[in-house]
Order: structure tokens, then sequence, then C-alpha cells
């Protein structure tokens, strides 16, 4: 049989596929996985209480009802920044460590290891879904802070770069403890870490309340150095806060460094 006979009315030669066959642009295969990342988080019930619910309802409570003494000012002045560090907090580090040890655990990441998605573009779709998940927070507990009373001062870009450097400083140790604990020691420890750094780290309760001799251990804590920097700009109107950003860049680079170093796919 002649290969024009093969191919009939088609045209095409033999073992020709149209369209033709191959893995997508890398920055497609990043955006969708992203989207993934992004609709599994959202559908985890789980993951909603602890990124949403919770900071939702810690701040109602607490900006509406006196119980804990804030300084001068309104309540929800002091707890508005406090608040949002906690929510990038509770998505970079503990709902990022909890989800990725499981994955890790069931053989999901060494799946898609293998696909045609680079390891390195897997982290930053799981890095682009973080990002999107807290620009939804902010904006729900920044219209709840506004209908407490909050009045925000400061430059929004040092916010930003607030924001940045602590999703930064928590994606780096919460994928840090999701590549080299069990699931189950990482669900543990990411909730402990959660509950410890939110009475401790300056989010409900300011640091000028706990003994001297703590104070200045508890302010070298990434979400102290966040919570601190978000108060200062925005409820003091302060200029670009360097030493908060730098114990931030500083969390960062060991977090994200040690992460890169020991993370383990299976």
């Amino acid at each position: 049989m002649t290969a024009t006979g093969t191919t009939g009315a088609t045209g095409t030669a033999p073992g020709t596929f149209a369209p033709q066959p191959g893995r997508a642009p890398l920055a497609r295969m990043i955006a969708a996985q992203t989207a993934l990342e992004t609709r599994m988080l959202l559908r985890n019930g789980e993951q909603l209480l602890l990124t949403v619910v919770i900071p939702t309802l810690l701040l109602t409570l607490f900006g509406a009802v006196d119980i804990v003494d804030t300084g001068e000012g309104e309540a929800v002045d002091f707890l508005a920044p406090g608040v949002l560090a906690l929510a990038v907090m509770s998505t970079a580090f503990t709902g990022q460590a909890i989800a990725t040890g499981f994955e890790r655990r069931y053989g999901v990441l060494k799946r898609l290891g293998a696909s045609p998605l680079p390891r390195w573009a897997l982290m930053t779709a799981k890095t682009g879904s973080v990002l999107v998940t807290e620009v939804l927070q902010i904006a729900l507990l920044t219209l709840v802070a506004f209908a407490l009373g909050w009045s925000p001062r400061g430059n929004p870009l040092y916010v930003l770069l607030l924001l940045v450097l602590g999703t930064a400083a928590f994606s780096g140790l919460g994928l840090l403890m999701a590549g080299t604990l069990r699931a189950e020691a990482t669900l543990a420890a990411a909730n402990l870490v959660f509950l410890l750094l939110l009475v401790g780290g300056g989010v409900i309760v300011p640091l000028d309340k706990f003994p001297e001799a703590a104070q200045g251990v508890l302010e070298l804590l990434p979400i102290s150095a966040l919570s601190d920097g978000l108060r200062d700009v925005l409820q003091h109107g302060a200029q670009i806060p360097l030493g908060d950003l730098g114990i931030l860049a500083a969390w960062a680079v060991l977090g994200l460094g040690a992460a890169a170093r020991f993370f383990r796919w299976e």
C-alpha cells in the first residue's frame, strides 16, 4: 500500500498528528496549576476555616468588644493590621504546610514532579495560589475593618512590601516543614505554631504586655515583625519600617533557602 493510499482523503502523512502533540507553554501550565491549587484550597472547608473564618471572627469579636487593652485609640486600629498579618500566616504557612504535607504523603507531588511541569514551576504555582487567596482575604478583612470604623493611614506601597516579604517568609517555613516532616507531624506542628504565634506574635495582645525578658525574643518572630510593621504604617502613618522589613527578609532567605535544600518530594 502506498503512502497516498494510507493517508486517504486527509492528505496527512503516516504517523503525523494534528494538532501536533506537545506540552503547553510554560506560562500557561503555571497559570492552569495556579488556578487548580486555588480552587482546591477554596473548596476545602478546613482551609477556609483557618484562612478566612478565624481571622474574620477575631477581628469582629475583638474589634467590637473591648476584651483586650490595646492602648490608645480605637481597638480596630490596633487589631486590623495584626489580623491582616495573621491572614498571611494562616495561608502562606499553616494552610500551605498542611496541604503540601499531605500531597507529599499521598504521592501527588511525586506524580506532578514527573509531569511536563517543572518542579520549580509547581512551587511557583503554589505561591501564586497563596497570593490569590491572600488578596481575597485582605479584601474581606478590609471591608470588615471599615465596617467597624477602621481609619488606616500610611503609604500603601509600604504595606504591599511588608505583605510580600511576609508571604515569602511564611511560605519558606511552611514548605520546609511540609518537605521534611511526616504529614501527621506537619498537621500537628503547623496548627500548634499557628496558635502560639496568634497569642505571642502581637496580633491580638500587644507585645508590651509580655515580660520584658520575652519581648526581645518575640520581636524577632516573623509574625511580630509583620504585624508591628503593618501597625506602624497603617495605624501611625510611619515611614518605611526598615527594621521589620529586615527581620522578614532574613526569615524569607533562611526559610526559602532551607526549603530548597532539604525539601523531599517523596
